[in-house]
């Protein structure tokens, strides 16, 4: 029984050889696209986890303002006044292991 089946299997495949071959090409193009697509992900994922530990374990944020809720930061409600100078020289006063301290600015705009 099975044997009659992989030889009407086989007698159906000399036939239509160019559809077997279209079917066996469109099988191997989409087994190579879901392996590059698997290897550019793993690829990228390891350069983003390769560039974040560059930075080191010993990174510090400090931004002003409390922290934003569940939906965000909110509008102009919740505006909050940039750091100054007295709380640069508390986070130096209070950091005792930190080598350098460097200011940076950031601002939402619509292009």
């Amino acid at each position: 029984m099975i044997w009659e089946t992989v030889r009407l299997s086989l007698i159906s495949i000399r036939r239509n050889v160019l559809r077997s071959f279209l079917t066996l090409l469109g099988i191997v193009i989409g087994v190579a696209a879901v392996i590059a697509m698997l290897t550019i992900g793993s690829g990228t994922t390891a350069k983003v986890k390769s560039d974040i530990s560059k930075l080191g374990s010993n990174l510090l944020v400090v931004s002003p303002g409390r922290p934003a809720g569940p939906g965000g930061p909110g509008g102009l409600d919740q505006a909050v006044r940039p750091l100054a100078d007295k709380d640069l020289a508390a986070l130096v006063k209070h950091l005792d292991g930190a080598r350098a301290i460097s200011p940076a600015s950031q601002k939402q705009v619509r292009v």
